[in-house]
């Protein structure tokens, strides 16, 4: 049973830590590189992340920067278990987190202490419309999930940044969405973590991540998802409905985009969805997370919570002149780097396919 277990470790998160480390070193090289004569500070500045903040605020900071980079990690996962590659996700992110302001400043007629649960339901429903959009292509059409992604991720972004001055949530002086006062309860984290951006947010998150961990793996629909994931046709001929798999698939990761955008704009920190022609970041940085959580909602909060540690480390060596580009760079190249942990983890399943073979010539040998 332990043998299995250092085995799934091995094969799963170590080619994570390698990425990790990887990264990291690359980072530094280009820190040193960029700035030798503060790299050292700037160095022990970007280990301390949150801490660099006085006090409880830094780590309430740090649950809110994990939010969406949790939940967007959690629908691109998801959506892989199926074998699918959601890119989509900044798309189904922007369209929730529209929804989600336009019914806090317009459902006037729901009490505010409520409000904001119709708004994150508002924002779930249509980014599970939107993943559903692909998911129906794919299933029934053959349309390749990404090209019909990245399409969606235009139409979203373009049709959110045309309703919102239709629909009269728009402030003109500003370019962007108007301020609202329904937001996602603290649940005490204002007390805890004072003058922190923290939100009740991440409880929601944590806990769909767990749930999300029990469907997969101890549900017969979870076990139907990974079986169609690893062979479309063969768990056809097993009498699993691979279309309704696929379609079920996009339609619960486009879910948790668009719940993640409700749970960050309605956050209470006064976020804003400003009239630009840029896709959210958030929807791509869940795809490294992903990777980096090797797809398993477990991991995933754990590579959400390293991400959020080290953006608030890059954040804070600004002040040691590193300017804000390089700092970009400097995350990008952690982003990126941890998409090699599938190269990691093909090279060590080779290697370990080849183990038995040498243990059983050596086995013959002594015989």
């Amino acid at each position: 049973m332990f043998k299995d277990r250092d085995s799934t470790f091995y094969k799963s998160f170590l080619p994570s830590l390698i990425a990790i480390v990887i990264g990291m070193i690359i980072s530094i090289i280009v820190m040193f590189v960029a700035n030798p004569e503060n790299a050292f500070r700037a160095v022990i500045q970007l280990f301390k992340g949150p801490f660099n903040t006085p006090g409880m605020k830094g780590l309430g900071n740090l649950l809110y920067y994990m939010i969406p980079l949790m939940m967007t990690g959690l629908s691109v996962g998801f959506a892989f278990k199926t074998g699918l590659f959601n890119i989509g996700a900044s798309g189904q992110f922007i369209v929730g987190a529209f929804v989600a302001i336009l019914i806090g400043a317009k459902f006037t007629a729901v009490p505010e202490s409520v409000r904001w649960i119709f708004a994150l339901l508002g924002a779930t429903l249509i980014g599970a419309i939107w993943g559903s959009i692909v998911g129906i292509l794919k299933a029934y059409r053959n349309v390749n999930e990404v090209i019909t992604s990245i399409m969606l991720n235009y139409i979203g972004m373009y049709l959110v940044n045309y309703l919102i001055p239709v629909l009269g949530i728009y402030n003109r002086l500003k370019n962007n969405t108007i301020n609202i006062s329904t937001h996602v309860p603290k649940f005490g984290l204002d007390k805890l973590f004072p003058g922190s951006f923290a939100s009740g947010g991440i409880f929601i998150a944590v806990i769909i991540a767990i749930i999300l961990y029990f469907v997969i793996d101890k549900t017969t629909f979870g076990y139907e998802l990974k079986a169609v994931g690893l062979n479309r046709f063969a768990s056809r001929y097993a009498g699993i409905n691979e279309n309704r798999s696929i379609v079920f698939s996009m339609m619960i990761a486009g879910a948790l985009s668009g719940l993640a955008g409700g749970l960050v704009y309605l956050s209470g920190i006064g976020r804003h969805i400003s009239i630009v022609e840029v896709l959210p970041q958030e929807g791509f940085d869940g795809i490294a997370v992903s990777l980096l959580g090797a797809n398993h909602p477990l991991g995933i909060i754990l590579s959400s919570l390293f991400m959020a540690y080290i953006n608030m480390g890059g954040q804070s060596i600004q002040t040691l002149g590193y300017s804000p580009e390089l700092i970009q760079m400097m995350t990008a190249i952690i982003l990126y780097i941890s998409a090699l942990s599938l190269l990691f983890k093909q090279l060590l399943g080779r290697k370990s396919k080849s183990t038995p073979i040498g243990s059983t010539n050596d086995s013959l040998k002594e015989e």
